[in-house]
């Protein structure tokens, strides 16, 4: 991974890594699901909640 790819949030500069809140897997689909939908899970954790959204 490049440094250049990080999305750096500026009020803490925290760097937001590709690691899923759910699977804790490291995952491409993390950092673009966050900027589409707002959380930070990847594309398969994504469509398990949506098949079982328990």
């Amino acid at each position: 991974m490049k440094d250049d790819d990080q999305i750096v949030i500026d009020n803490d500069n925290k760097k937001i890594d590709n690691i899923c809140e759910e699977c804790k897997n490291e995952d491409e689909t993390v950092k673009q699901n966050l900027i589409m939908y707002s959380y930070k899970i990847c594309n398969s954790c994504n469509l398990s909640k949506r098949i079982f959204p328990l």
